[in-house]
C-alpha cells in the first residue's frame, strides 16, 4: 500500500530549517503486517526533540529514515498471532516495543529491552526488517519502530497500548513519549514522595511533563528552570511553585529548599546542566538524567566528593523507566482528573506537508514550540 511520510535522507544543521528543508514528505510503499504486527492509521503525531536530534545528527540513525515516534492512531488490520488489539481500537504508539522475555523485561524494566534496542538501532521492527520502500525500491528505515509522521504505519503489537476512544487524539498523542519519559522519571525512577522538593531543568515537552508528574506526586516546593520566559510561565500554570532563569536558579533553589533540593531532573541533554543539577540538590539528594545528549558529549567537571562525601546520586532514566501498558492508562486517569493537563503543552497543529513540517522543526530548534501536532491523515479535522 502507499503512504505519505516524512523522510530524512541526510543529516543537516543548516538553519533555518523552514528554508533549508532537510526533510521531505514522500510517497512510500508500505508492506502489510507480518506475524505479530499491526497496521495503524495515524491520527496525530507530535514533534519531539528526539526527532530533531536525528535531523541534526545528535542521534545517529541509519538513513534514509521515515521520522516520528510519538503518536496515536486507529488499528486498521492485524497480522497473524496478534492478540493485544483489534481493528477499530484507538492506540498510543510506544517507541520501545519490549520483547517481554529478555533479562530487563523479566525484571520489570521493559524500556531497557535489549531486543527492542537492537531493532530500533537497525531501523527495522521488532519482528523483522523495514517494511518501507521509496519510489526507486530502496529501503527506508523506521524511526524507533514507529515512523509516525505518516498516514499509515505498520508496527509490532508490542509498540501499541489501547486507549479509550473518547480521549482526543491531540491529547493522547503526547502520552507515548513526553509524558511517559518526563512523568515517569519522577514517579518511577525517583519515586518522589509528597512533600519532597524538586527542581526541573529544561522545560520542553519532557521537562514540562516532569513538572506535571512532580505536581501529581506532591512535590513541594516544585521549581522550574529554563532560559525562555514563556516556558517558565507555562511551568507555573502547570503547577510549578517557582520558576527561574538558569543564572538565578542556584541561589534561589538553595534558599527555597533550605540548602538543596531532594531531587533535580535534567531534561536538556547537557553535561553542564547535569553539573548544575548536582549543585542544586542537597546532601543525600538525587539527580535524575532524562535528556539525551549527543554521543560525544561528556559530563562537565563535577567534584568527585559530591558522591561519597555528600551522599548525592546521579541516575539515568530512559523512557521514564516506564511499563507502558501500566503507565499510559494511569497517566490518562490523572489527565481525566485534571492533574495532567497536557493539552496546555499543545503549541499548534499542522498538516503533513513538506513546508509545514520543516517550519515546525525550526520552531522546535529555536525553542519557541513545546508540542506541535501533525494531522497526519485527516482524522483530527474529520
Amino acid at each position: 500500500m502507499k503512504t505519505r511520510a516524512v523522510v530524512l535522507r541526510e543529516v543537516s544543521t543548516a538553519r533555518p530549517y523552514g528554508g533549508t528543508r532537510p526533510v521531505q514528505v514522500e510517497e512510500l510503499e508500505l508492506g502489510g503486517p507480518r506475524e505479530g504486527e499491526v497496521l495503524v492509521r495515524v491520527a496525530a503525531a507530535s514533534l519531539c526533540h528526539s526527532d530533531l536530534s536525528v535531523v541534526n545528527g545528535d542521534r545517529v540513525r541509519p538513513l534514509p529514515m521515515a521520522l516520528g515516534h510519538e503518536a496515536v492512531g486507529v488499528v486498521e488490520e492485524t497480522g497473524a498471532g496478534v492478540a493485544r488489539v483489534q481493528p477499530g481500537d484507538h492506540v498510543a504508539l510506544v517507541f520501545v516495543p519490549s520483547c517481554g522475555h529478555c533479562a530487563r523485561c523479566a525484571e520489570g524494566r521493559p524500556a531497557l529491552c535489549g531486543a527492542a534496542a537492537a531493532a530500533n538501532g537497525s531501523g527495522g521492527l521488532l519482528h523483522g526488517p523495514s517494511l518501507l520502500r521509496d519510489a526507486a525500491g530502496a529501503t527506508v528505515h523506521h524511526q524507533l519502530g514507529v515512523s509516525a509522521f505518516s498516514e499509515r504505519v505498520v508496527v509490532a503489537q508490542e509498540s501499541l497500548v489501547p486507549i479509550p476512544s473518547d480521549v482526543p487524539f491531540s491529547v493522547a498523542s503526547m502520552f507515548g513519549c513526553a509524558v511517559l519519559t518526563g512523568a515517569g522519571a519522577v514517579i518511577n525512577t525517583a519515586s518522589l514522595r509528597p512533600g519532597q522538593s524538586a527542581v526541573v531543568y529544561g522545560l520542553g515537552g519532557v521537562g514540562l511533563s516532569a513538572v506535571l508528574g512532580a505536581r501529581a506526586a506532591g512535590a513541594s516546593p516544585l521549581i522550574a528552570v529554563d532560559p525562555v520566559a514563556a516556558k517558565r510561565d507555562l511551568a507555573l500554570r502547570l503547577g510549578a511553585s517557582h520558576a527561574f532563569a538558569p543564572d538565578e536558579a542556584e541561589e534561589a533553589v538553595a534558599d527555597l529548599t533550605g540548602g538543596g533540593a531532594d531531587f533535580a531532573f535534567e531534561a536538556v541533554g547537557s553535561g553542564g546542566v547535569m553539573a548544575a543539577c548536582l549543585r542544586a540538590v542537597g546532601r543525600g539528594g538525587t539527580v535524575v538524567s532524562v535528556g539525551l545528549p549527543a554521543p560525544d558529549r561528556t559530563l562537565d567537571a563535577v567534584p568527585a566528593l559530591a558522591f561519597a562525601g555528600e551522599g548525592k546520586s546521579l541516575v539515568g532514566s530512559y523512557m521514564g523507566d516506564a511499563v507502558p501498558a501500566r503507565d499510559i492508562p494511569r497517566y490518562l486517569a490523572l489527565w481525566r482528573a485534571g492533574q495532567m493537563p497536557v493539552e496546555d503543552m499543545h503549541t499548534g497543529t499542522l498538516p503533513l506537508t513538506t513546508p509545514e513540517v520543516n517550519r515546525a522543526l525550526e520552531s522546535l530548534a529555536d525553542g519557541t514550540a513545546i508540542r506541535q501536532v501533525i494531522d497526519t491523515s485527516g482524522l483530527l479535522t474529520a
